[in-house]
Formats: C-alpha cells, sequence, structure tokens
C-alpha cells in the first residue's frame, strides 16, 4: 500500500501529470526482485491479493459501462467494425516484425498489436471525467477489442482447452445474469426494500456486501473453469450496473477499490517485470519497440478508417491485461523467455503513457466542442 502512494504522488504533478497506474507499477518494480526483492509475485498470498484486485478493477470498469446510453447501439456496432478491422491489419504486421525478431509466436503478436486493456483506459477516462459521442465509441471499441483478444487468448497459448474457456465463459456469463434477476426481485421485494433503508439508516453498506459476494464468487467459477478473472469481474460489473444501485454505492465502491484492493494488483503487476534482461539484451529492447510501433500504427489506423480521431487511436492502444496474462503464462509453460516477457510488459508501460496523451487529446478535443457557439460556454463540464 505504501509502494502504491506512488501512483498519486506521480500523477499529482500539475505539469507532467503521469497516470496513476504508471506510479503504482513502478513502485512495484522498485520492490520486485527487479531491484530490492521485498515482493514475491509468486507468494500464494500476494498472488490472491493481486487476483481480487484483478476482479475489482474490472468489477468498477463494468459499473461504468455506459450501456443506458441512447447511442450504444451505434457505438457497439462501430466498435465491433473496429476490433475486426484491428485483427486484420495485425496479422501482416505480426508476421513481418516476427520476421525482424525471430520472436517465435506469430499469433501472440497478433492478439497484442490488436488488443486494447479497459484496465488501463476507464480508469483513465473516469480520472479525467471525459464524456460525449466520441469517448462512448473509442470506450466501446476498447471493451470489444479487450473481450475479443481476451477469449482468442487460450486459442494462441493453448488451442486444445479453447472449448473448455468458451464453456467456462458462457457459464460466467449465465450466473452473472441470473444473479441480477435474483438480485432485482430482491430490491423490489418488500423485504428487500426494508432491508435496503434499514442498510441507509445504519450504515450496513448492504448493497456493497452483495455485490462483493457476487464479484468473488464469479471469480471462484472462472478459476474453477480456467476462465480469465477479467470475464467473472467484467461481468458482475455490468449486472449491478442494471440494478440501478443508490447513490451512496458509488463512493462505497470507490473507497473500498480504488482505496485498498486494486492498486496492489499494479504494484504487484510491476514486481512480475524483470527489468535486468531486457536492459541487457539489445534485441529484446529491438522487440519492445517494434511492439509499441506495430500496436501504435494498428489503433491509428483502424480509428481513421471507423472514423474516429487519432486522439481514439492513442487511447485504444493501451495494453496491460492481456500482455500480463500472455506473459504470465508463457513463463509457466516455458513457452516465452523471460526477456521477451519483459520486452512485453515494457511495451505494455509504454502503451499505458500513449493512451494518457491520447485522453488527454480527446479532453482537449471536448473543451474546443464546449466552445463552439450553440455547443455549450467555454469552460463548462465535458
Amino acid at each position: 500500500m505504501l509502494a502504491a502512494l506512488l501512483g498519486p504522488a506521480l500523477a499529482g504533478f500539475r505539469r507532467f501529470p503521469i497516470p496513476i497506474v504508471v506510479g503504482e507499477i513502478l513502485g512495484g518494480i522498485i520492490l520486485g526482485p527487479a531491484v530490492l526483492n521485498k515482493i514475491n509475485p509468486l507468494d500464494p498470498s500476494v498472488a490472491l491479493l493481486g487476483n481480487v484486485g484483478l476482479a475489482m478493477l474490472l468489477f468498477v470498469v463494468g459499473t461504468h459501462l455506459p450501456l443506458r446510453d441512447p447511442n450504444i447501439h451505434k457505438a457497439f456496432r462501430r466498435g465491433a467494425i473496429g476490433t475486426l478491422l484491428a485483427f486484420a491489419a495485425a496479422i501482416p504486421l505480426a508476421l513481418i516484425v516476427e520476421h525482424l525478431t525471430h520472436f517465435g509466436h506469430p499469433q501472440m503478436l497478433v492478439l497484442l498489436f490488436a488488443c486494447s486493456s479497459t484496465t488501463v483506459v476507464m480508469p483513465i477516462i473516469l480520472e479525467r471525467k471525459l464524456s460525449g459521442k466520441t469517448v462512448l465509441f473509442t470506450t466501446t471499441w476498447v471493451a470489444l477489442a479487450d473481450a475479443a483478444t481476451i477469449v482468442a487468448l487460450p486459442l494462441a497459448l493453448n488451442p486444445g482447452h479453447l472449448w473448455q474457456s468458451l464453456v467456462g465463459s458462457v457459464v460466467v456469463a449465465a450466473v452473472a445474469c441470473g444473479s441480477f434477476f435474483l438480485l432485482r426481485a430482491f430490491s423490489r421485494s418488500e423485504i428487500g426494500d426494508g432491508y435496503r433503508r434499514m442498510s441507509k439508516a445504519r450504515d450496513w453498506a448492504l448493497d456493497l456486501r452483495m455485490s462483493i459476494v457476487l464479484v468473488l464468487g464469479l471469480s471462484a467459477l472462472a478459476i474453477y473453469f480456467g476462465v480469465s478473472i477479467l470475464v467473472a469481474g467484467f461481468a458482475a460489473g455490468a449486472a449491478v450496473m442494471f440494478l440501478d444501485p443508490p447513490g451512496r454505492y458509488t463512493n462505497q465502491l470507490v473507497g473500498v477499490a480504488e482505496g485498498y484492493v486494486v492498486p496492489p494488483f499494479f504494484v504487484i503487476l510491476g514486481a512480475r517485470l524483470n527489468i535486468g534482461t531486457l536492459v541487457g539484451s539489445v534485441q529484446n529492447i529491438e522487440l519492445m519497440l517494434l511492439l509499441v510501433a506495430a500496436a501504435v500504427l494498428t489503433h491509428l489506423v483502424v480509428a481513421r478508417l471507423i472514423r474516429l480521431p487519432m486522439a481514439s487511436g492513442l487511447t485504444a492502444a493501451a495494453q496491460m491485461g492481456l500482455p500480463a496474462a500472455l506473459v504470465s503464462l508463457g513463463l509457466t509453460n516455458h513457452t516465452m523467455e523471460p526477456g521477451q516477457g519483459a520486452a512485453i510488459m515494457a511495451a505494455a508501460m509504454i502503451m499505458v503513457i500513449s493512451c494518457s496523451i491520447g485522453a488527454a487529446l480527446l479532453a482537449r478535443r471536448a473543451a474546443a466542442e464546449t466552445a463552439l457557439p450553440g455547443t455549450g460556454t467555454p469552460g463548462a463540464s465535458h
């Protein structure tokens, strides 16, 4: 938790604000095996804390999905087209990078170039309080690309377990839907209404307690079926969002998630990075630079094709969840060298900065739109 405070410390710079997740990951690098060796990311207790943080992060993201926005159908269609175009553009780039670096896994490169990360994009979007059609279309594209690459990950690493992963995802989604109907029936009943009124009067945080039971239960189910926790957290968040929880719920959730369980996830993720294996190899540095260039180029091209600004492409180029899962599984299965894993994670870190630049440009674009005659007054809320 002390290392995680480096995130707000760096994000507080007025002239050069750094995304809060970058500071948290940097704190993990310092305390991890690469520097001070005070955190062992493979320790079961540490791994558990990281998994809970990841699940809660995706849960928060799911609760902020604009699924009730009147433009969501247009955003979904454009995001789906963008995801397909990203995969199409990633294939030739993956073959080129594979030829230049001899990485050995072109299917992994396709996923890395086409993917986006809701775990990075949404916190930055929420931190800057961005809204509007452009932001809606961008975040929908990011969410669909993230979901598609997470589903495709088992095929890239172990095709033999593809059906198990698909079945597990369907089971998690079905349980999330069933939980939604049960919780809605409870909240609309006389008994549920009475308990919620008592919760408000006596500070029980009943809605938050039930939500945490849901997200942890779905995460346990996902682990049992070999599905990513990303799916469980996201599904739980979407289910709770449709329940329309009371206003105090948001403050309670931010306190628990952002104040406690989410920051350790990024610290532990940083502790997994072995910077020494990256710095000591020119080949791995070349791989890192090519990964960044190819991923950013893919998203910039797709952004123009689906009529979104370049800022949306920079924002959507953010990566974190999939590279972390890819490196973790690749190192565990011995299908990836430690230096290659460090190059992938270093590239993901650079892409976080790219996302921050894109979000800043989107904020500037929104400010310019509100300053136009008939669209609002300068300085109005986004």
